[in-house]
């Protein structure tokens, strides 16, 4: 089982890429076949797969982070994450099966600074093999990434990833 302390050191690391806009680091923190999905609490009780966003390997988070860089336009911001404790829940063959409580804030070019999402992570880990990647990411990746947002509601300018 992956302990708390390398959770909670990863999702630190996780955080901080997004939030220093070093976004490219991003899908290193994933498995070659992981999937990335964000959806709401309703959809995730309801188990219904579909999400706001959703991809099932890392090729598909690089692409989102180059299209992000080079193709979308969208009013320039930035993250600040809050993360709480992982609540780890258990062992799933070699994968340790956690729930991240997080909220988002967005800070708009203008300054303006609004709560932007809150909700938890629902996640599947496993040990990294790859000591590039290990070292980024405390030694450990995720297999899945379920991002369960608390609103229905989602804004349109969604665009970084949670």
């Amino acid at each position: 089982m992956i302990d708390l302390m390398t959770l909670c050191s990863f999702n630190a690391a996780y955080a901080f890429a997004i939030d220093s806009d070093k976004l490219e680091q991003w899908p290193q923190f994933f498995t070659a076949h992981a999937i990335y999905r964000i959806t709401n609490v309703e959809n995730e009780q309801d188990h219904l797969p579909a999400g706001i966003v959703y991809a099932d390997s890392r090729d598909m988070l690089e692409d989102r982070v180059a299209a992000l860089r080079l193709a979308n336009i969208y009013e320039r911001q930035r993250y600040r994450h809050l993360m709480g404790i992982p609540c780890i829940l258990g062992q799933e063959g070699e994968a340790t099966l956690a729930h991240t409580p997080f909220m988002v804030a967005r800070i708009m070019s203008t300054g303006q600074t609004d709560v932007f999402a809150t909700g938890y992570f629902k996640d599947r880990f496993i040990r990294a093999e790859n000591t590039s990647q290990a070292s980024l990411t405390n030694g450990v990746l995720l297999a899945e990434r379920v991002v369960v947002c608390d609103s229905t509601v989602t804004d349109t300018l969604l665009a970084i990833p949670l």
